[in-house]
């Protein structure tokens, strides 16, 4: 508490304030003292100044009466010069004092002056006496007004005496309670340094602990308090510098959480916060108190492992991490998995320096998340593989910011009748340096960075302006778009659909959405309420490439679907391959009983189309009807196939 008072930032200016007003007012006291000594000695100057012309005037009267006394007594012309050189003698004093003295001295000197006038005519008198006898009776009379004289004199000697005390005495008092002041002004100016020294010593510490936390922030992550990119490059190239000295190798782990993604957009980012700090805490209490673990950023973290000795001491902590992170994480009574890919390099074997140990790891990384491995240890042929793949992810954010991508068609047509009943869309890249690209160039990728998302918004806004495009010009054509797993993941996914709709004013049965066994599978429950709110809205769903994915029959007979498309592998061989015409029949069977429309891919003659007819199949899709083609070409090679109709018809 007294800390925290002593640290305040108000306490601070408070105490500075107060000091500079302490020291204000020492300063002022100090100069008031000087000022009144200044005062008190001129004063007490004038006082001794008056003092001494009453000095005068009194020396001059007892001159006076000497001389008097002296003449009386001897009686001689000869002390009669000196009696008349001190008569009016104390003249100019008086008049000095009158003229310069206080209200009370010119008072005083203006009797004693009457007085003094009277006693000098006397003393003329005296001397210019023409007989002995006047001589006496003036020198009497002198003598009289003399005492008169000299009373008056002591009375206003005295009074000068007892002002000067008192002045003396008030002075005094008044220079000693402004020494007081003075003094108290300097223990509390005293108490005050001390307090400012107290102050700004504790606001110095402050100071250093707020730097050390900007220096704890600047290396820390901090949601998770593990460290940062920042500090693990640190870290990374002091055990390099400690690997070159003792030979020991080291290793780092690049980890990514195969599902936060879909946790963190459904439940939220507050509980994917949560979710990554049980994740730091798993991953730090998976490895040694030595080793290093950071987060990155997003859900990418890192481990560092100096004196790991072999790569495989590496997949043994691996083995470790992947332990912990497997185990379903219970946040809110929500239980939740997420697992890991991790990519491991090592030093010297991998890398020369930090930051290719860095880059190596992560290239092992994304290897692992291609092929599902849960675990990749860099090997150099990894590299050119990763580098393109980090060239397709830069190129295709750019391809969706300048629509690079475009749409072929493929038609479908129903069986029995040959009627052209819809298209599927399909994306290709027109890549300004590869040229065009099959999807197999970059759906992959968009799958792995999050990126399929806007990819198939891209697609399904493109494919619906082509169909208004194409109901304007009066052709109705159905359209089919494949949709990623993670907008199954994505509960506003059907208003982003019907928003698309409602943009380009068409109505939801034109539109069929493909998705893959995979992606149901992955959370049936979340893909059950994606796919039954796009059912109620209208919008036809199709289950795309069923039989290749996991066994899904259980689930098929839940999900609100209209269609079941037959995967190529089974139709392209059912003619050859007995298992695969088994099978065809089979999910055709299933099909219809489900009350599914059945679409059969990759029907590549007529024959296969004619076997296909025999088993009850509703719709063919293929290179015998038609290869994907851009949205002029379709259009043409759709208004080519209705007038060939017409003129069969006609025939």
């Amino acid at each position: 508490m007294l800390s925290s008072w002593v640290e305040a930032r108000t306490t601070v200016q408070t105490t500075v304030v107060s000091l500079t007003v302490g020291l204000a007012a020492l300063a002022g006291l100090a100069l008031w003292t000087s000022l009144s000594m200044q005062q008190a000695a001129a004063h007490l100057h004038e006082l001794n100044e008056v003092s001494d012309r009453w000095g005068l005037v009194v020396q001059n009267v007892d001159v006076a009466d000497h001389a008097l006394t002296d003449y009386v007594r001897s009686g001689t012309p000869v002390m009669s010069q000196p009696l008349a050189t001190a008569a009016g003698a104390a003249n100019d004093s008086l008049l000095w004092l009158r003229e310069n003295g206080a209200p009370a001295d010119v008072r005083a000197a203006t009797i004693v002056t009457d007085l003094y006038r009277d006693f000098s005519v006397l003393l003329r008198q005296t001397v210019g006496a023409p007989d002995t006898a006047t001589a006496m009776q003036k020198a009497d009379q002198a003598e009289l007004t003399l005492a008169s004289l000299r009373k008056q004199l002591s009375t206003v000697v005295q009074l000068k005496r007892l002002e000067t005390s008192d002045y003396l005495r008030s002075a005094e008092l008044r220079n000693g309670n402004l020494r007081f002041a003075a003094l108290v002004a300097f223990l509390v100016d005293l108490g005050l340094v001390g307090l400012c020294g107290v102050v700004l010593l504790g606001h110095r510490h402050h100071i250093l602990r707020q730097a050390a936390k900007s220096e704890h922030e600047a290396m820390h992550d901090a949601l998770t308090g593990l460290a940062n990119r920042t500090l693990l490059t640190q870290r990374t190239t002091q055990a390099i510098r400690r690997s070159d000295q003792t030979g020991d190798p080291l290793g780092l782990f690049l980890i990514d959480l195969n599902r936060f993604k879909p946790v963190n957009d459904t439940l939220g980012h507050a509980f994917g916060d949560r979710l990554l700090q049980l994740v730091a805490t798993r991953l730090t209490g998976a490895v040694r108190e030595v080793d290093t673990v950071a987060r990155l950023g997003g859900d990418e973290f890192a481990v560092l492992l100096p004196s790991v000795s072999t790569a495989a001491n590496a997949l043994l902590v691996a083995e470790r991490v992947h332990r912990a992170l497997d185990e379903a994480a219970t946040l809110d009574g929500l239980s939740v998995d997420v697992g890991c890919s991790i990519g491991v390099a090592l030093y010297p074997t991998d890398s020369a320096d930090a930051h290719e140990l860095l880059k190596h790891a992560d290239i092992a990384m994304y290897a692992a998340k291609r092929a599902r491995a849960g675990t990749t240890v860099y090997e150099p042929g990894l590299e050119q593989h990763g580098e393109a793949q980090l060239t397709v992810i830069s190129d295709l954010r750019r391809a969706l910011d300048q629509a690079e991508l475009v749409l072929h068609y493929q038609p479908k047509a129903d069986v029995r009748t040959g009627e052209v009943c819809g298209a599927e869309v399909l994306c290709r890249w027109q890549h300004p340096r590869l040229g065009l690209l099959g999807p197999d160039r970059f759906i992959p990728a968009a799958e792995e960075t999050g990126l399929i998302e806007p990819l198939t918004r891209y697609v399904l806004d493109h494919a619906l302006a082509q169909c208004r495009s194409w109901h304007l010009d009066g052709r109705d054509v159905p359209i089919s778009v494949n949709v990623g797993a993670q907008c199954l993941q994505d509960r506003t996914f059907p208003d982003q659909v019907v928003d698309s709709l409602r943009r380009h004013g068409l109505p939801p049965d034109l539109l069929t959405l493909e998705i893959t066994e995979s992606a149901i599978i992955a959370d049936p429950h979340r893909a059950t309420d994606v796919l039954t709110r796009l059912r109620e809205l209208g919008v036809r769903l199709s289950i795309d490439d069923f039989g290749t994915g996991y066994s899904s029959i259980a689930y098929l007979r839940t999900m609100p679907v209209h269609e079941m498309k037959i995967d190529r592998s089974f139709i392209t061989n059912m003619r050859s391959d007995p298992s695969s015409s088994a099978i065809t029949r089979s999910l055709l069977g299933l099909a219809h009983n489900l009350e599914l429309e059945v679409v059969a891919e990759g029907v590549e003659d007529d024959r296969t189309w004619a076997a296909l007819a025999a088993l009850g199949c509703d719709i063919v899709q293929g290179y015998g009807l038609s290869k994907p083609l851009p949205a002029a070409e379709f259009a043409a090679w759709l208004e080519n196939r209705v007038l060939a109709e017409l003129i069969t018809t006609a025939d």
